[in-house]
């Protein structure tokens, strides 16, 4: 149960919400341990299945406290919202900077900048740990992304924006094969590959990625956005491009992270992939279902946010960006503030 940027969160099982005179009244296993005055919050936000009294209900739709419904996991179900037109002016205003080519083009950078600051941190934790000509090369590469990240703000176009993107991805990728330290002769690394993933670590790069996107789907649908009107990523019909532009700051501190955590860990062995025809490497069942759990299980860790100053759960993480987007949309924001985080 965490209350952040006026949301209520609620991640405990058996939770159950009433309404007491102006406020909202948060039980578990029965015992009282919350109570918030209505008017302190825009949203509550549920994971699993937590009992909302039909009075309480009431009073969020007269209130216009939007109330969304997630699995235990994460995924979105659904959103209880009432007649204001906050939902819809949130979206009218996603459409209008999509349009704005200036608006649009302030956030792709920050989202970009928030990419190549995390993929800095990714290579300066790992070059730590690495030994000393390894930490040299890591340490190197990490400095060059910082010198592509000085020029995002000088660039004048979309196009321009996604160069140093891709500028940073191609430095920060041929550095990837020095951060597996365990295991090398079972995960060799041969550079990024995808569509289909052609090794193992790939394979769980790609599988981190899939799990990340559904966080981000179901971030930006909690809160009201379209998950496919983006930003940094152009549209295309059936593409998720808002959520593809969320993510895109958060894969190395999730996915990366996670597929290197499992691997210098050994948690994962090359036994638990095979190679399907094509060339495709896949993961066995067994790790898939690890990988998921080792997923949870970093969701329920917390971490210092950086914008907001308060320990979090990391499964909350796309969430509150998802809202520190769309307040950025709203005109409360003078800028998107990509999680980066400190240290």
């Amino acid at each position: 149960m965490t209350l952040l940027l006026n949301t209520l969160y609620l991640t405990s099982p058996e939770t159950q919400l009433f309404k007491e005179g102006e406020t909202v009244l948060v039980k578990i296993e029965r015992e009282k341990r919350l109570q918030v005055p209505i008017h302190h919050l825009q949203a509550i936000t549920c994971f699993g299945p937590v009992y909302l009294s039909p009075e309480l209900m009431h009073l969020c739709l007269e209130r216009d406290v939007a109330v969304s419904f997630m699995s235990e996991r994460g995924r979105f179900l659904g959103r209880l919202e009432g007649l204001d037109h906050s939902g819809a002016m949130l979206r009218v205003n996603q459409h209008r900077s999509h349009a704005d080519v200036a608006a649009s083009l302030r956030i792709a950078k920050s989202i970009v900048q928030g990419k190549l600051a995390n993929q800095r941190h990714v290579l300066q934790r790992s070059a730590r740990e690495a030994e000393p000509e390894a930490a040299a090369d890591l340490g190197r590469s990490a400095d060059r992304i910082q010198q592509v990240q000085g020029q995002v703000d000088r660039m004048e176009t979309h196009d321009q924006v996604r160069g140093c993107e891709g500028e940073g991805a191609a430095l920060y990728f041929d550095m990837f094969g020095l951060m597996v330290r365990q295991q090398q002769a079972s995960f060799p690394w041969k550079g990024r590959n995808r569509r289909p993933p052609k090794d193992a670590v790939n394979a769980l790069l790609s599988f981190g990625y899939a799990l990340l996107m559904g966080d981000c789907v179901s971030a930006l649908q909690s809160v009201g956005l379209d998950p496919a009107l983006g930003f940094l990523h152009a549209f295309r019909p059936g593409r998720p491009a808002l959520a593809l532009d969320l993510m895109e700051h958060l894969r190395p501190l999730v996915a990366d992270r996670l597929a290197l955590t499992l691997i210098n860990n050994q948690q994962v062995s090359s036994k638990g992939f095979r190679e399907a025809d094509g060339g495709a490497v896949e993961m066995e069942d067994e790790t898939r279902k690890l990988v998921i759990q080792a997923h949870q299980q970093r969701k329920a860790q917390t971490i210092q946010h950086p914008f907001l100053n308060q320990e979090v759960p990391w499964g909350l993480v796309p969430l509150l960006e998802a809202r520190l987007l769309a307040r950025t949309l709203r005109g409360d924001l003078d800028a998107f503030p990509p999680f980066h985080p400190r240290g």
